[in-house]
């Protein structure tokens, strides 16, 4: 079983909204599509359901290609970010209705509604309307329709985006389970880098309607293969700016400087993009977080376990982002420290070089 694009693309009115893109996702795993809102996920999505055409490219389902075929003539399920049920029917009804479609035995249809709810913890609701439900148990009846058409094909379009926190914590410990051995290709869009760590599998980093690194997804959150691909991968935004290979020094300006440690040892003297994820600039120092930066603060968000500023250090607008709650004043100039061994260094043409 695999879902194959092979340089699948999508135009609206000349307008490309997805690039030429080839994958081959594979089940047993998750596969992320991560990407802020208008990197093209849904479009993608999409183009896999049979939802819209193809400007060019193939899709092949489990050997067949289904490139041409509609939406209800591939065996694939779609939960998108909204409630998405039939009103009028029943939990159960919303549940067993791809079944009924298909045409299987009322005795069968009961068995699977059955297993179905009994993991999304839905057998006390199935007599009720949606209008009667949570937000919660609609997005639960949602995913186990998905789950008992035993589809070849899962496309979840950022199912939890419109749950409370709790709730999303939830689902999203349930979801590798509720998928784990049922042999469908399973694809998740999201636009939290957290989620794509969370749940593992597989990733294809997306921007501008293309994608810009695939593979493991641990793999490509410590490797980046371009400053692209990091921007994608951090949430808050990552941290840029110009530095200088000078002899074993990396030069941030005259008077910041460390000494070039781990890869970055060797790499030739020249000018670099540096980049570093807002964990690990910190409001204090300790023998890791050792370079100082002052920034002038421009604003803070404090939430119940961590803090973070946003400061203008020379001109570069940072992030640092902590554990615990930390006093800054807005407008005052405050000491942040980084710790170098977790700095990347990217080239003039983008891609990674250390």
């Amino acid at each position: 079983m695999s879902l194959e694009l092979k340089n699948v693309s999508k135009r609206v009115a000349g307008i490309t909204h997805v690039k030429e893109t080839s994958l081959t996702l594979q089940p047993g795993h998750f596969n992320v599509l991560l990407g802020e809102t208008g990197a093209g996920k849904t479009s993608l999505i999409k183009l896999m359901a049979g939802l819209d055409s193809l400007a060019s490219g193939q899709i092949i389902l489990n050997g067949k290609d289904v490139s041409r075929l509609s939406a209800q003539k591939r065996n694939i399920s779609l939960v998108h970010q909204f409630f998405v049920n039939y009103p009028h029917m029943s939990v159960f009804d919303n549940i067993a209705s791809p079944l009924k479609v298909a045409g299987i035995a009322k005795s069968e249809i009961e068995g699977r509604v059955e297993e179905a709810a009994n993991i999304l913890k839905l057998k006390p609701y199935l007599s009720r309307k949606p209008n009667e439900l949570s937000g919660g148990q609609q997005q639960r009846t949602a995913l186990a329709r998905a789950i008992v058409k035993e589809s070849d094909a899962v496309f979840l379009d950022e199912p939890l985006a419109n749950l409370d926190y709790k709730l999303r914590e939830e689902l999203r410990d349930q979801l590798p389970e509720l998928f784990a051995g049922r042999g469908a290709v399973v694809v998740y869009a999201t636009s939290e880098p957290e989620e794509a760590l969370l749940l593992g599998g597989q990733t294809a980093l997306m921007n501008d309607g293309h994608v810009v690194q695939f593979g493991p997804t641990a793999d490509i959150y410590r490797k980046p293969r371009d400053l692209e691909a990091a921007k994608v991968f951090s949430n808050p935004p990552i941290n840029v700016a110009p530095v200088e290979k000078r002899g074993e020094a990396i030069v941030l300006s005259e008077e910041i400087s460390w000494t070039a440690s781990g890869a970055a040892v060797g790499l030739s003297d020249g000018h670099y993009t540096l980049a570093i994820r807002p964990n690990h600039v910190l409001p204090v120092e300790t023998p890791a977080h050792s370079v100082r930066l002052d920034g002038h603060v421009l604003v803070t968000e404090l939430s119940g376990s961590e803090s973070s500023a946003h400061f203008d250090m020379d001109g570069h607008a940072w992030v640092s982002l902590s554990a615990g709650v930390h006093p800054y004043s807005v407008g005052e100039v405050h000491a942040f420290f980084l710790d170098p061994r977790h700095c990347f260094y990217f080239a003039p043409d983008g891609d990674l070089a250390a």
